[in-house]
């Protein structure tokens, strides 16, 4: 099957108050085509799951600069200054997480885990009002799935069936992404017949891959 849509069909799957996660690295291998158009509809109360708030010009970092947000998932949020501004002032949520339980919470729900047990964040702002699991005399904290309405990814080669490879670094969080959401739209650099990826280079299977937008 054919998974490729324009891009404004891609867009309309975004609805107001959705949960979304959002691939990419301070925009590297990120779906930032399908970003700057989400930028352009009346879409708000948007809650992101994200490694970072990439930059107030560039990524969805715009959608935060344009007021499309009201609570950000995150590990950082330094290069943002429309991210710390709003924060401060009360206008903007944020769920501070570190990377890696932030990148192990959208694995387990991927896999369908109930959580991962980590020290990562105990006595820090990190613990408030999660659970403490004592293991073999060792506390460790209950970290729970993330998982979101619609997930964003990028990619830099498709199939027409939806399997992708990301070349290099890009990968980063797009393969995870794709399996904890419900929709996942990929935006691809260019798209191939079906069986042109060789099998050990599929990084994100078909599967997980509902529609594909080319740049």
């Amino acid at each position: 099957m054919n998974k490729l849509i324009p891009l404004q069909d891609a867009v309309s799957k975004i609805k107001s108050g959705m949960t979304v996660m959002i691939g990419g690295f301070l925009t590297v291998g990120g779906p930032n085509l399908l970003l700057d158009a989400v930028l352009e509809t009346d879409v708000t109360d948007l809650t992101i799951i994200a490694n970072d708030t990439a930059y107030a010009d560039k990524g969805f970092g715009k959608l935060i600069a344009a007021r499309k947000v009201t609570k950000v998932i995150t590990s950082h949020i330094g290069t943002n200054i429309a991210t710390g501004q709003q924060y401060h002032a009360g206008e903007l949520e944020i769920e501070f997480v570190p990377q890696g339980t932030l990148i192990e919470r959208i694995r387990c729900a991927g896999a369908g885990l109930g959580g991962v047990l980590t020290p990562t964040g105990l006595g820090t702002i990190v613990q408030e009002g999660k659970d403490i699991i004592n293991l073999d005399g060792k506390d460790y904290l209950l970290e729970r799935p993330l998982r979101a309405d619609i997930a964003l990814i990028g990619a830099s080669l498709a199939d027409e069936e939806g399997n992708l490879f990301h070349r290099g670094t890009t990968r980063n969080f797009n393969s995870l992404m794709a399996m904890a959401a419900d929709t996942v739209i990929a935006e691809v650099r260019d798209i191939v017949k079906a069986g042109e990826i060789l099998p050990e280079h599929v990084h994100t299977q078909a599967i997980f891959v509902d529609y594909l937008i080319k740049l």
